[in-house]
């Protein structure tokens, strides 16, 4: 059998099971696509918080603004700011990066648990309607349990949705928190690097 025989073998449910796949793709590309244009990079974490433990703010300065991407502009942004002001911009501006980058990640979660329920739900109902065959042909067993076998392809679709939905949030997740920790570092190395220009 082949797989488009399967799912139309497991009912109605299968048809939103498939649309949730879809979402789930959708949200992975567009967010990889989002973290892709919106990272600075570990070359350019690295560089700029070595030209800062080396007291050369203006040249970090100059390399955030011809780096891409959040983190870099943030850097910029903060650069003729010191003391309270500093830290209360970048907590602020970080925030608002920080929500950006989770923005649709909670899709793929109520995705991970309700393919399942979904498959589930497909796969009650298709075992009611093989039980009622019980009223229209009393004594053909087979009848009962080939109908078992076509309600459980919806939990199984359901379940394989759920999966890579979890898998995809989980990569998705690295990425984000790698992001968010280069950011942490470039923020950490300009307040130390202006502390100690005041000081």
């Amino acid at each position: 059998m082949s797989l488009i025989t399967y799912f139309l073998k497991g009912g109605f449910m299968m048809w939103p099971i498939l649309i949730s796949s879809i979402v789930s793709v959708a949200v992975f590309i567009e967010r990889l696509m989002y973290y892709k244009n919106n990272g600075s990079g570990e070359k350019f974490t690295t560089a700029y918080c070595d030209l800062l433990a080396a007291g050369k703010v203006d040249a970090a300065t100059d390399l955030a603004k011809k780096a891409k991407g959040a983190c870099a502009k943030l850097m910029v942004e903060s650069a003729n700011l010191t003391g309270h002001h500093l830290n209360t911009f970048m907590e602020m501006r970080a925030g608002i990066i920080m929500a950006r980058y989770r923005d649709r990640l909670n899709y793929l979660s109520v995705i991970v648990t309700l393919a399942p329920l979904m498959g589930l739900l497909g796969t009650i109902s298709g075992m009611i309607s093989a039980f009622n065959i019980f009223n229209l042909k009393a004594g053909e067993p087979m009848a009962i349990t080939g109908g078992i076998g076509e309600a459980l392809i919806a939990t199984a679709f359901g379940l394989l949705v759920a999966i890579l939905s979890l898998i995809l949030h989980a990569y998705l997740a690295n990425k984000m928190d790698n992001l968010i920790t280069e950011m942490e570092q470039c923020s950490s190395a300009l307040s130390e690097a202006k502390s100690r220009g005041e000081n």
